[in-house]
């Protein structure tokens, strides 16, 4: 029996089979243009602050549950029934600030799609083009640039909460906008290629 060669990858994620390691290898990195995909991430993040990223992780179908799959339209109508409901579900992170949040970042979001698509506003802020790092170790990894704060600048102007930079620059590493898997993970290349070949109408 041949004895299954384990794969390198970044250190967070772990072994092979483990939620975090699918999660890496499958999600982490590779661009996202999907806007309400891309609310889903950003609402996430702003639930990840001053967690860890395994909590949400393990949360996430509970989440889509509780918020209509990220439906912006029907989050934006949320009230104070729908609060209660979710200050109640033990299957998401019971913080009434960040519910909230999500509600006015739905309706903020909303605005901002009737002038332009929200992947064109996040990925206009760096012309489409991702950045490609060439970490050695993961400890090199920022946990904000000039980008990831221009870019939390532009989203608290636009009417959303929950987004600073440490969060932004999360935000940009899993969704592809940066990549920071170490230079010896073997999804370093084939994001890089993803990257290189990304190309968004419009911008």
């Amino acid at each position: 029996m041949t004895r299954q060669v384990e794969r390198e990858r970044c250190p967070w994620a772990g072994a092979t089979g483990t939620e975090y390691a699918r999660y890496h290898d499958d999600e982490w990195g590779v661009p996202m243009t999907d806007d309400r995909a891309l609310f889903e991430k950003l609402t996430l993040e702003g639930f990840q602050a001053g967690l860890s990223w395994i909590t949400i992780l393990r949360k996430r179908e509970n989440f889509r549950k509780a918020f209509h799959d990220f439906d912006a339209e029907r989050i934006a109508r949320f009230g104070e029934r729908d609060i209660a409901r979710l200050m109640t579900d033990e299957g998401i992170i019971r913080n009434r600030a960040k519910i909230e949040a999500t509600i006015s970042n739905a309706k903020a979001y909303l605005a901002l799609s009737e002038k332009m698509p929200f992947s064109h506003f996040l990925w206009g802020l760096i012309d489409g083009r991702p950045v490609i790092n060439k970490l050695q170790n993961f400890k090199d990894a920022p946990t904000e640039t000039d980008t990831s704060k221009r870019m939390s600048k532009a989203l608290k102007s636009a009417g959303f909460r929950f987004v600073g930079s440490t969060t932004l620059y999360a935000f940009m590493q899993s969704t592809g906008m940066v990549n920071d898997h170490i230079v010896t993970c073997f999804r370093h290349a084939p994001c890089a290629k993803l990257q290189k070949s990304l190309k968004i109408d419009g911008l």
